[in-house]
């Protein structure tokens, strides 16, 4: 399975583990599974870097390498960029809609614990359980 975190599956991975699902988790861990990683959760963490939301250890550029290490990274193309204004979702919090568009684009199983990125159709998603 190819596997897109949501910013928040991300962060709890690497700061609060217990936070993740069992399923999640096992998921996350199977060697088989493609992790893939936007570009837009890198940003969505720096800035709570920058507001002092979470605290990090080394330089922004120490961590951002080791904390997406094992992930590929997911691009954002124009295409991501379209579909993202197309999207019907319940919000319009911008990064959400990058993250499903492109779930979309790619073919990818987007991992959320967002009750409004559940079930959206045909985007797959694995919910944080």
């Amino acid at each position: 399975m190819k596997l897109l975190l949501d910013t928040h599956i991300w962060l709890w991975g690497i700061r609060e583990p217990h936070r993740l699902g069992k399923l999640v988790q096992r998921e996350i861990a199977l060697q088989t599974n493609e992790l893939w990683l936007s570009p837009v959760s890198v940003w969505e963490a720096l800035v709570l870097v920058r507001k002092r939301k979470i605290a990090i250890t080394g330089s922004i550029a120490e961590w951002t390498t080791s904390s997406t290490a094992r992930f590929l990274e997911a691009p954002f193309t124009w295409e991501v960029a379209r579909l993202s204004e197309e999207l019907a979702l319940p919000h319009a919090d911008p990064a959400d809609r990058f993250l499903v568009a492109t779930a979309k684009v790619f073919g990818l199983t987007l991992v959320t614990a967002d009750k409004n990125l559940l079930g959206l159709g045909d985007v797959a998603t694995l919910a944080n359980r």
